[in-house]
């Protein structure tokens, strides 16, 4: 299915920002509101939030005038009727959006598909009084929806797989994370969150320690800047209250808010944060909290709700946690991460140690995170760099990964043709700057030698390799996209070779495969400079082959693919060898070079200055040497 035009049923604090994000994305997007006055309100929002989205330099001033152009404001729900996709975000009552999607099935095209916002209803109830269950989904967005990445892309046992594929992509191009999740209640994070804020709670209700002592020790605990109470705060006592009502009628006694909780939200009044925090319960409060957050997340995944790697980033982005609960468990090891999960059952009756976290234990087995991905449809496989918290960085871990997927791609003889592509804001942001700041000389030399190893691998592979480059490509990444046959760019997508700033350079084949690409005045001119280019630009100097609006690009890297696919295999295979034999004549004394001479780079005052200020965000101040 092809997203067009999107309706958006709500016009609050949340659905003024998906409107919004919807819109600024390409796509004609229709708001209704009630009445007159809330959507005029509504509107206001939005208007006032991209003004200063210009204000702050984030969008130019055409962009903004593009976007508030594709907004059209209603009080008739008749206007949705031709929306490919309609967005509910109206008030969290089960019975409310259960009249609203039946009122819309009798006004809406056959094809529309619709979405709700809710954070713990069930989507197959929604669904159940359409005569579509099959185009009926979730879309959870997380507060603020205009800011925070994280959308849970959710489906019950009968939403159609096209339908889930289109979210997902609508999720992408409008800038989110998309997570997929099945219909359980709590979808993937709020069925932790919201028991690690109740568990909180509790330990106040217990005595074990006061408000300020909890959070600081929920902040020790899991390195973030604010404690369950706090968050609670934030976020407003009646969303975590009813999300864990919720909970408890579908799952049981232990999800029930606490006493302390329910007498809280009938009072009305937030936390008094106040105080300073002790340190005498300090390691059983966070202990506490990690064994609820480690035992329902294994549980997520022992029940199939969703993958590891998908609830292991809701963590992150979601809730911008800088390790997730999987991350969490690795790190000290699944014998220990038990008998915290054990502990939390031995005080809650309730509460299930899930069996496959006891076999992990027994087997002293790591969840394993993967941040490549490997989709294989209709000869077509499509490579996902699935590490959107970093940019999709390259690491060991990252490239070990895309070698292993080229080589189950280059063992598939159903794959015809190859789309690579990242998640996130970027196709591939550069090499991860962390890392390679505290590698020594030695592991420099062989990390550039690996990265050129696995490139030379997606650039050798008998198949063609078409880059979908769906944001940044800077360093490692346009390198990446270098060693791809075809490159197709989205218009909003930036390109370019920074590491001139970081006081090294090119080093996974740029120095090589640029020339031949765009030429070498072109390519010394992107390296020596360190500046990036627009899509367009791109075009123009032969960087890409064309640019896509981003509503597009998929659909467009797809299609492209799938006419490759249907020509003769092995003519496709060898045109591509010989393509390359030409181009490639010369380059293996060519890599060795660049590898060797940008290894010594790494032995530079100027690189340990560049990549620090870097990460220190600050403008690096080299002295040439």
């Amino acid at each position: 299915m092809d997203v067009k035009k999107v309706g958006v049923v709500g016009c609050g604090l949340m659905g003024s920002g998906v409107a919004q994000v919807a819109a600024q994305s390409g796509y004609l997007t229709v708001v209704r509101e009630i009445n007159d006055q809330l959507l005029q309100a509504g509107l206001a929002r939005i208007r006032d939030s991209l003004d200063k989205g210009v204000e702050k330099k984030k969008l130019s001033p055409a962009k903004r005038d593009a976007t508030w152009g594709r907004i059209q404001g209603t009080t008739d729900m008749k206007d949705l009727a031709d929306c490919d996709l309609v967005i509910e975000v109206i008030v969290e009552d089960l019975q409310a959006k259960k009249q609203l999607f039946k009122e819309l099935d009798g006004l809406c095209q056959a094809g529309t598909v619709f979405a709700s916002n809710t954070s713990s209803l069930s989507i197959a109830d929604m669904a159940a009084v359409t005569g579509r269950p099959g185009t009926v989904a979730g879309l959870h967005y997380f507060f603020p929806s205009l800011i925070n990445p994280l959308v849970e892309v959710i489906a019950t046992q009968q939403t159609e797989p096209a339908v889930i594929e289109a979210l997902l992509g609508f999720a992408r191009v409008t800038g989110k994370i998309p997570i997929q999740v099945m219909d359980v209640p709590g979808f993937a994070v709020n069925r932790y969150f919201v028991p690690w804020l109740n568990e909180g709670v509790r330990m106040l209700d217990e005595g074990l320690a006061d408000i300020p002592s909890i959070d600081a020790a929920a902040k020790e605990a899991f390195q973030i800047g604010m404690g369950p109470f706090a968050l609670i705060n934030a976020t407003g006592l009646p969303i975590g209250y009813h999300a864990a009502e919720s909970l408890a009628v579908a799952l049981g006694e232990f999800y029930a808010p606490a006493a302390g909780y329910t007498a809280r939200f009938k009072a009305g009044k937030p936390w008094d944060l106040e105080g300073e925090p002790k340190p005498a319960a300090k390691t059983e409060i966070g202990e506490r909290l990690m064994g609820v957050v480690f035992g329902l997340a294994a549980g997520l995944v022992e029940e199939g709700a969703a993958a590891v790697e998908d609830i292991n980033r809701g963590a992150l982005t979601g809730l911008r946690w800088p390790r997730g609960p999987f991350e969490m468990m690795n790190e000290m090891g699944p014998k220990r991460a038990l008998e915290l999960v054990e502990k939390v059952a031995a005080r809650h009756p309730t509460f299930k140690v899930p069996q496959l976290l006891r076999q992990m234990a027994a087997a002293g087995q790591s969840w394993e995170l993967r941040d490549v991905k490997l989709d294989v449809r209709d000869g077509v496989a499509t490579i996902l760099m699935n590490r959107p918290e970093a940019m999709n960085a390259l690491n060991e871990k990252v490239l070990g990964e895309l070698k292993q997927v080229i080589a189950q791609v280059r063992d598939d003889p159903a794959v015809r043709a190859v789309i690579l592509t990242g998640e996130g804001a970027a196709f591939v942001a550069g090499a991860d700057i962390r890392a390679m700041l505290s590698k020594k000389h030695a592991e420099i030399a062989e990390f550039i030698r690996f990265g050129q190893e696995v490139l030379n691998e997606v650039e050798a592979l008998p198949k063609p390799v078409i880059a979908a480059i769906n944001g940044f490509a800077l360093g490692g990444g346009l390198e990446l996209a270098l060693a791809c046959d075809i490159r197709l760019a989205s218009t909003e997508s930036r390109m370019g070779f920074p590491e001139v700033g970081l006081g090294i350079f090119p080093g996974f084949g740029g120095t090589q495969r640029a020339p031949r690409a765009i030429g070498k005045g072109q390519a010394a001119e992107l390296i020596f400079t360190g500046d990036q280019i627009g899509a367009e630009e791109a075009v123009r100097i032969g960087l890409v082959n064309r640019a896509v609006p981003p509503t597009q690009l998929m659909a467009e890297a797809r299609r492209l693919a799938e006419r490759i696919a249907r020509q003769g295999p092995i003519a496709v295979a060898r045109a591509k060898g010989a393509i390359n034999q030409t181009v490639l004549t010369g380059q293996d004394a060519g890599l060795k070079y660049e590898r060797d001479v940008v290894t010594s780079t790494f032995g530079t005052e100027d690189q340990k200055e560049g990549m620090t200020a870097f990460l220190e965000r600050r403008k690096p101040q080299f002295k040439g040497k």
